[in-house]
């Protein structure tokens, strides 16, 4: 999963929060260096990846993009998600998607001294873009895959991917709703056994 669903998926505690969406760029034990509620979310992070790559029904989407994208489908599968939960995001949240993103940036912003530099490089881009806010539409996901795409320096192809999402936008959604519908419980599931774990309340 991409950005949008990782911090969905952390709950409301801000560090946990903040442990997910930095997990990607931390190493074997390093997370130990964390406090206790950051490296709930990095361990959090790491079974939400290995669900999503195992579950059959991402593997439906991935298949689909296979033959132009190769090894990147997964990358174009997690941004394509995102899109999914930001558009249809009044079916997962009370809280209005453009407050929430505000809110998470501010976490960010108030947690600047336990980010990693990577992070605080990408955080102006991020913000000033409104990257989460951007996801809900096409327009926005279309800029998300230019930019991975100039990442691999052309190699991946994945700004054409948006040629796909539009011809394949209704079994996308629906292998998106399915799925997500399992994850959201068996992350739940994880962060309570995590907290228990940890005995953090």
């Amino acid at each position: 999963m991409n950005f949008l669903a990782h911090i969905y998926l952390s709950g409301d505690d801000d560090l946990i929060t903040i442990g997910n969406f930095i997990a990607d760029g931390i190493r074997g034990k390093t997370y130990k260096d964390y406090p206790k509620a950051v490296q709930i979310g990095i361990l959090l992070h790491r079974q939400i990846d290995t669900f999503t790559d195992s579950n059959i029904i991402v593997k439906q989407s991935t298949k689909r993009l296979h033959k132009n994208y190769g090894h990147y489908s997964g990358v174009i599968v997690d941004i394509l998600y995102d899109h999914y939960l930001a558009k249809n995001w009044t079916s997962y949240s009370q809280i209005d998607l453009e407050i929430y993103t505000h809110n998470f940036y501010d976490t960010l912003e108030n947690n600047l001294e336990i980010l990693p530099m990577r992070i605080k490089r990408m955080m102006p881009h991020m913000i000033s873009d409104n990257w989460l806010l951007s996801y809900a539409n096409i327009e926005g996901i279309q800029r998300v895959l230019e930019g991975m795409n100039r990442r691999t320096q052309n190699k991946s192809q994945m700004n054409k991917a948006v040629k796909e999402l539009q011809l394949y936008y209704d079994e996308f959604e629906n292998e998106f709703t399915v799925f997500f519908e399992e994850l959201r419980l068996f992350s739940n599931q994880i962060l309570l056994d995590l907290k228990a774990t940890y005995n953090y309340e």
